[in-house]
């Protein structure tokens, strides 16, 4: 069965703020009775042992798992901006490993003016086989996660490309159902989709690679989401026969507060996977 979980940046503005903290985030997760949790490194108040283990006990207490820890990189930047990406991902990936969390989640590359096509995706993929490299060796496993925005993974076809290049056993996918060139909340269309892209196409080419779901949600005010049809989403993952985690990430923040819309994109997810039988 999947498991749910929620993303921590889906309270992300009550963590920014002062309102919540990574603890609390971690309870509210216990009281909407979830299976796990994802946190962004952003969530994380100090990378020393003793705090990663009251991480670590503070979920174990609350039967919670952390299914990945999610970084920030681009593997696009200028060569001499390189090797310090790359030993920032390495450096949360060993905190990773510390927390015993198994995946980590990465970026690719996003494309530059000054710089050709073909050498940004050189560069990203030396970038992205050293850190999965790296997790290999620490037993992490690396996720690629697709972006839209300038991103170089806009489409399907884009992530099983890298994919593929790569070629890693511990090399996989973190689908966002929100991010593909095409969805209504990654086009700059805010509510339409861009017809001119296949985003729906572009999760059934991508879905057979995925470990992870992030199941974003945009406008839950009245009980189900209105930008993305997750019985459609629900549907290419049982196609494919996924069983992995999915978690919440809420960017709705504009119209609805985080502690109102999060538990009712719980509970309609929840649904919606007890009624597919997944």
């Amino acid at each position: 069965m999947i498991k749910l979980g929620c993303m921590s940046l889906s309270y992300g503005h009550a963590i920014s703020e002062g309102r919540m903290d990574l603890f609390e985030f971690i309870d509210r997760a216990r009281e909407m009775e979830l299976d796990g949790i994802d946190i962004h490194t952003r969530a994380l108040e100090s990378d020393d042992d003793a705090y990663l283990r009251d991480v670590r006990m503070r979920c174990l207490q609350r039967g919670l798992a952390i299914s990945y820890l999610g970084i920030s990189n681009n593997f696009g930047k200028p060569p001499g901006e390189i090797a310090a990406e790359i030993k920032m991902v390495k450096h949360w990936i060993d905190v990773a490993a510390r927390l015993n969390v198994p995946l980590v989640r990465i970026f690719a590359a996003w494309d530059r003016e000054d710089t050709p096509a073909r050498v940004t995706w050189s560069r990203m993929i030396y970038g992205i086989s050293e850190v999965v490299d790296h997790g290999a060796a620490r037993g992490v496993a690396v996720g690629l996660h697709n972006h839209n925005h300038g991103c170089v993974t806009r489409t399907g076809d884009d992530v099983v490309r890298i994919l593929n290049q790569v070629d890693r056993p511990t090399f996989t996918h973190i689908l966002d159902t929100g991010q593909y060139a095409g969805s209504p909340g990654a086009s700059g269309s805010r509510g339409n989709p861009d017809p001119a892209y296949d985003f729906y196409g572009s999760m059934e080419r991508s879905a057979p690679y995925a470990a992870h779901v992030r199941a974003k949600i945009y406008r839950i005010q009245s009980g189900e989401e209105e930008w993305l049809d997750y019985p459609r989403i629900l549907g290419i993952l049982k196609q494919v026969g996924f069983n992995g985690w999915m978690s919440v990430v809420y960017e709705g923040q504009d119209v609805e507060a985080e502690e109102i819309a999060v538990p009712k994109a719980v509970a309609y997810l929840r649904r919606l996977l007890a009624e597919n039988g997944m």
